[in-house]
């Protein structure tokens, strides 16, 4: 049985009020056609009305056809989820479009493995997915009427993204369909040369396999194992992985025919080898216990092929029915094993977050809870970005990204020569936060020409990497250079401080470096920012004073406040939190303004400590304000 065999009714009634609805505002009947088989598919993985009506409605408007009819043409019924879903597969289709791919060379997999996430991270309702999966099915069902190129194109997106995801989703009906759809306008003549060898004995290979199945359950039964029995169905491309990997024919293959048993516990499962392998003869070297060793993306079950009846070989799987569930649904990462992939634990957790709302409720249905959908939608893929190139290119980038950090993911040359950005065709400054599914397009000078204040300010770079290569660029330029301006730039950050370029021997000795110019020429390659060059001046000792020839005062007793280790910069009272003696107080380097004091518990201190918390300096109360407190 497939997928879309088994509609809900009232799915099924859903779609065909849509259709009514759409034929009464002038949809032609091609593009309905098409539109509700995707949504029957749909609406049989997700028991959601809606999310098929919108599958039905967005096919229908993509099918040639349909050019027509404007976006106007919608029914007024549609509900507001069934527009919003129709909005979002809109979105998924403008970036899964394979104009770019050679449907003959398929995608890179760090390609592949991007537009997968990028597929999960952009949508605003993470059932979207399974509807575009389902989607996907449709279309290469429908594929046999398409020309040869356009089959291959289709063909190759389904091979590359839609196949994993489903496989990662645990949707393996939809998985094993896709493959051998995709296997067979890829690879036609291998497709056809091992379908027609399983079509020549399918009846055989069917009765062979029930009649085993069937001897297997009454031996087990004797004696006194509850367990299930079942065929288990080979599909067509998997069993070209196995001949390809394996290096062997098909007569070769052992698991063409093969049966698997459930049971209620590991002492069962170990009882029902015994009774195979005391009923048959095993075949030496295809026996795996990854029971007592699990594989390591967690996978635990027993296989064994043994010689059954008419001396044909045939493969037994036995596993426990909470060892299926884990195999079939869980988090256990099949899909590694299966594609041979990198282990990603956070994306592992993130495709298992998705794959609970195919799960069903205690009432049979699909779950439904909005707020579960909304913790979904908020917690997925926070820790990446994934914006667009003009061409679609598909830019991986970390969270808090700009459209600097991505000129410089792009190409490095691109990143020098960025003079500023577009994001979604309108301009917005360098320092602008990217969004998933953002289509960036950069504005380039014809000369490289990076400017030090990206490196030196916040907020232009987010990206390790991209300081890399601006410190890179800067480092590689004239040494005489670096070091005028970074004494440019020394000689005007401390001149704020009230203080002068006559501490850059001590500033050099503090910071590691053999001289002074070498101290300028490390702030002008951008090895080090303002904030690390100023840090000295707040732990650095006080210098010794003349000594008096007669007694004076204490520095204390020229205001209520001492700053330890600086002299005598200008100190003024917060007026945010107006502290007073004898409270504890922290003073903060102000560019320009000398010290401002706050209050220990001033809740601007804590801002600012967290962002810049070079510039706390220690700050005590004097004596005689203490005492006249």
């Amino acid at each position: 049985m497939r997928v879309a065999d088994a509609i809900p009714p009232t799915s099924q009634h859903a779609i065909e009020t849509a259709v009514g609805l759409l034929q009464e505002k002038g949809w032609p009947e091609s593009a309905l056609v098409g539109g509700s088989a995707a949504a029957g598919v749909v609406a049989a993985l997700t028991d959601d009305a809606q999310l098929a009506v919108a599958v039905l409605v967005r096919e229908a408007q993509q099918h040639p056809s349909a050019a027509s009819v404007a976006t106007a043409a919608l029914p007024r019924d549609l509900s507001k989820p069934t527009l919003t879903a129709i909005d979002g597969l809109a979105r998924l289709g403008e970036f899964t479009d394979a104009a770019h791919w050679d449907p003959d060379g398929g995608l890179q997999e760090a390609q592949a493995e991007v537009l997968r996430k990028m597929l999960l991270a952009i949508v605003a309702d993470p059932r979207l997915v399974v509807a575009r999966i389902g989607i996907q099915l449709a279309r290469m069902r429908a594929a046999r009427d398409l020309p040869p190129g356009a089959q291959r194109r289709l063909a190759a997106e389904t091979r590359a993204v839609f196949a994993p995801l489903a496989n990662r989703l645990g949707i393996w009906q939809v998985k094993w369909e896709l493959e051998d759809l995709a296997f067979r306008y890829l690879e036609p003549q291998d497709y056809r040369k091992i379908a027609a060898t399983l079509a020549e004995k399918r009846v055989d290979r069917e009765r062979y396999v029930e009649e085993f199945r069937a001897q297997l359950q009454a031996r087990l039964a004797s004696e006194g194992i509850e367990a299930e029995v079942s065929g288990r169905a080979k599909h067509i491309y998997s069993i070209h992985r196995k001949m390809q990997r394996k290096q062997l024919a098909f007569e070769e293959l052992y698991d063409v025919r093969a049966v698997r048993i459930l049971c209620a516990s590991i002492r069962d499962c170990y009882a029902a080898l015994g009774v195979v392998h005391g009923g048959w003869t095993y075949i030496p070297g295809e026996f795996d216990d990854y029971i007592a060793t699990p594989k390591d993306n967690f996978y635990r079950s027993i296989h064994t092929a043994v010689i059954g009846p008419q001396s044909l070989p045939i493969e037994v799987q036995i596993r426990t029915h909470d060892m299926h569930q884990q195999a079939e649904l869980g988090v256990a990462a099949h899909w590694v094993y299966k594609e041979g992939g990198p282990r990603d634990a956070s994306y592992a957790q993130k495709i298992e977050w998705v794959r609970q709302l195919l799960e069903p409720t205690e009432d049979g249905a699909a779950t439904q809870d909005a707020d579960f959908i909304d913790r979904v939608r908020a917690d997925l893929f926070e820790d990446r970005v994934y914006a667009l190139t003009p061409r679609g290119e598909v830019i991986d980038l970390p969270r808090g990204a700009t459209p600097l950090d991505f000129a410089y993911q792009v190409h490095t040359g691109l990143g020098h020569r960025c003079r500023g950005a577009k994001i979604n065709g309108r301009i917005v400054p360098l320092t602008q936060t990217l969004a998933n599914g953002e289509v960036v397009e950069i504005i380039a000078g014809k000369e490289e020409s990076p400017s030090r204040d990206w490196l030196i300010q916040d907020g232009y770079l987010a990206s390790p990497r991209s300081r890399a290569k601006l410190r890179s660029w800067f480092r590689r330029r004239d040494a005489d250079v670096n070091e005028a301006e970074g004494r440019a730039i020394a000689e005007r950050e401390l001149a704020r401080l009230g203080v002068g370029l006559d501490l850059a021997p001590m500033l050099a000795r503090e910071l590691k470096a053999a001289d002074p110019r070498e101290l300028f020429r490390w702030l002008g390659e951008g090895e080090i920012n303002v904030a690390q060059l100023v840090r000295p001046l707040a732990v650095r000792p006080a210098p010794s004073a003349p000594k008096p020839r007669k007694p004076t005062p204490p520095r204390a007793t020229k205001g209520p406040l001492q700053l330890v280790g600086l002299g005598d910069l200008p100190l003024t009272l917060g007026r945010c939190c107006s502290p007073l003696a004898p409270e504890p107080v922290v003073g903060y380097l102000t560019l320009g303004r000398g010290v401002t004091v706050h209050a220990e518990r001033c809740a601007n201190l804590a801002r600012m400590r967290a962002t810049h918390s070079a510039r706390c300096l220690e700050v005590q109360w004097t004596g005689a304000a203490t005492a006249a407190d």
